[in-house]
């Protein structure tokens, strides 16, 4: 997993899993606590995530509520978009683009 960027935009890859989650979430953090506005985070080099990154995500979006800022999701790939849509978070967090729910493949 690696995370690049500034605390405006991040782009993440490789696995968001249990393995990589205390780093991620100390970057997120970090940029959630030093920026303003949006955090955009680029999933769009993103291979997969658990259910533990996926919590790291939420947590990330709870931290941005509370420091008046707004997590913002780009580019996230189908199979991660299916997750979403199963566990309705796509109701709660904000997409960039909105997810196609009719357009996703079946499982």
């Amino acid at each position: 997993m690696y995370i690049r960027g500034d605390h405006a935009e991040l782009v993440v890859g490789g696995r968001l899993d249990v393995r990589s989650a205390a780093d991620a979430r100390t970057v997120l953090h970090s940029a959630v606590d030093d920026g303003v506005g949006d955090l955009v985070l680029d999933l769009s080099e993103l291979d997969s995530w658990d259910a533990t990154g996926l919590g790291v995500i939420m947590g990330v979006h709870r931290r941005a509520g509370r420091c008046g800022r707004r997590l913002v999701l780009r580019d996230v790939p189908p199979q991660m978009q299916r997750l979403l849509v199963a566990t309705r978070l796509h109701r709660i967090l904000a997409i960039e683009g909105g997810i196609g729910v009719e357009s996703l493949p079946r499982v």
